[in-house]
Formats: structure tokens, sequence, C-alpha cells
């Protein structure tokens, strides 16, 4: 899917709406409760950042490199597609060109633009995509689960190996691979992806790999039932918490050090601020747009 058909993507304002949850959404109530209520009740607007727009179009390039002949899926042939998709994303979200506002000589952008390139060309020191035709690529998947919650999201890459059909479920992260004892919670979003397509396929995904471009690792895990019926019961409460949230009107910070990179501090009661008036009508605190940007600093 390119910048644009994605930015275009919308909820239809006339269907039912529904329970829905992403893991983005599901990653903000578990980081900070007030976090996802500014994001998903409030809807307040956030400032584009250069580490998440260089996320954006990392993802973008290494989409469509798999739309090259394998021959032609290059180090250079890929550095070649950064411009371009940094282009698009301009022109489906204008936002994102105020990073650069007061670039007068246009050093800023060259030296970001390099960085992203620097992040395409780490790709292949990880894997060789002339040997590689992904099944599907920035794949959207949606399953309703027995509760009546709608989980949602978008996969990267999905491999399919021909002889047994096993899946690989393959996300690439601009950042830094996490710390030994945090790969759990790496994990999870790859755990929320693999429960929605055992669900839609009934077969449970044989590998989940992140690709670190950051530091140039892979994390890699194998899940099995009794890990994604633990990832259903464990969205199943997180659900539940974040219906006792909007039913009370409780939202609560929870500091931590990823509070350096939010956009609501000045907000946050952590940091003195004020929250603005909960709207005078939360139907559910639903998740019903595409995704936020891809990455943060900490976790992209």
């Amino acid at each position: 899917m390119t910048i644009r058909a994605r930015a275009e993507l919308g909820a239809d304002p006339g269907a039912e709406r529904v329970p829905s949850l992403s893991p983005s959404r599901a990653a903000d109530f578990m980081t900070c409760p007030l976090l996802y209520r500014f994001r998903t009740i409030d809807r307040l607007p956030e400032p584009p950042s250069s580490e998440a727009t260089r996320g954006t179009v990392v993802h973008s390039v290494l989409e469509r490199l798999f739309e090259l002949p394998a021959d032609q899926r290059t180090p250079g042939r890929a550095t070649e597609l950064v411009r371009p998709a940094w282009d698009e994303l301009m022109t489906a979200e204008p936002a994102v060109a105020e990073l650069f506002a007061d670039d007068a000589d246009g050093s800023a952008l060259a030296g970001w633009l390099a960085s992203a390139e620097d992040l395409v060309e780490k790709y292949f020191e990880l894997e060789d995509p002339r040997r590689l035709e992904p099944a599907e690529r920035e794949l959207y998947v949606e399953t309703t689960l027995d509760s009546g919650l709608r989980l949602r999201g978008y996969v990267d890459r999905l491999d399919r190996a021909e002889a047994t059909g096993d899946l690989r479920v393959v996300d690439y992260k601009t950042g830094k691979a996490p710390r030994a004892g945090f790969e759990q919670r790496a994990m999870f979003q790859m755990r929320f992806y693999a429960l929605v397509l055992w669900r839609l396929h009934g077969r449970v995904p044989r590998l989940l790999q992140l690709i670190y471009l950051g530091s140039g690792e892979l994390l890699r895990y194998e899940p099995d039932e009794a890990d994604l019926r633990a990832t259903e019961r464990k969205l199943a409460a997180l659900w539940a918490a974040i219906e006792r949230a909007t039913e009370s009107g409780d939202w609560r910070a929870s500091p931590s050090r990823l509070c350096d990179w939010c956009s609501h501090q000045a907000l946050c009661p952590a940091y003195g601020g004020t929250p603005p008036p909960l709207p005078e009508r939360v139907e559910a605190a639903d998740d019903d747009e595409a995704p936020s940007p891809r990455t943060s600093p900490v976790d992209a």
C-alpha cells in the first residue's frame, strides 16, 4: 500500500462503530492511559517528528523494493527510492514539510535523507531481498474475537513457505533492538498480529521476526497456540481496563522515560498541566482509525 493510499484510509462514517484495538493503541494504554486518552478519545493533534517520519519513509522504501525484479534489489537501487518516498509523503501529509521549514540551505533535509539511506543500506546486511518473494506487504489484517473486540493493524511483511505454507511475520524497526530483558515487551505487537492471523487462517505463524535497522539486529520468536491464547486473554483484560477508564473518566498519567518524546507534556498533570475536558459524549475508547505514526525514538 502506498503512502497516499494509507493516508487516505479512514473509518467509514456510516459504518457501525464496534470496539476495536490496534497494536499501537494497545501499547499506548500500557505505556500511559492518559496518552491513550489524548490520542484515541481527545484525538489531539501531534506535530510530526523527524524519527517517526523517517520510519515512514524507510518502510515505504522497503515495501517498494519488492516491486522491483529480484536482480535489481540492490542497496544502490533501494537508496534511490528514498527521495521519491519523501516527496510522496509530503504530498500525502503536507505537515511533515514543517520539519525543515527553517532549513534555508537544504543541509538539514540532506542530512536527514542521508540518515534514511543509511537505514535502508543496513537492511541489506540482515537479509538478501533477492532471495525473498513476500506473500504480502503492508497487509491490513482484522478479526473480531468472540468477546466482540475487533483487532486490526498492518503487517509490514508476510512470508509464506512454498513447501509447507508456514507463515513468517516480519516487522521493520528503524530504532535499536531492546536491551536484554525487554524482548518480550517488543514482541507484544508481533503476538498481536500472530493472533489475528491465526484467527483468520486457522494456522499459527511459524516465526515472528523483528528487524532492527538502527542496531543491525534480528529478534525472532516461534509462537504456539498457548502463547496466542495468553495474548488473547491479555488483550481482553486490557480492553476491560480501557472500558473501566472510559466509564469512570479516570485516565491516569504513567510517567516514564518515554515522556521525553511525548507531544502532550503541557497538558499532563505529571508535568503541572491540566488535560482538556473530556468530550461530552464518549461512546467507547474506540480505535477506529488507521495506525498512528509507526515509529518513535524508543521502539521504532
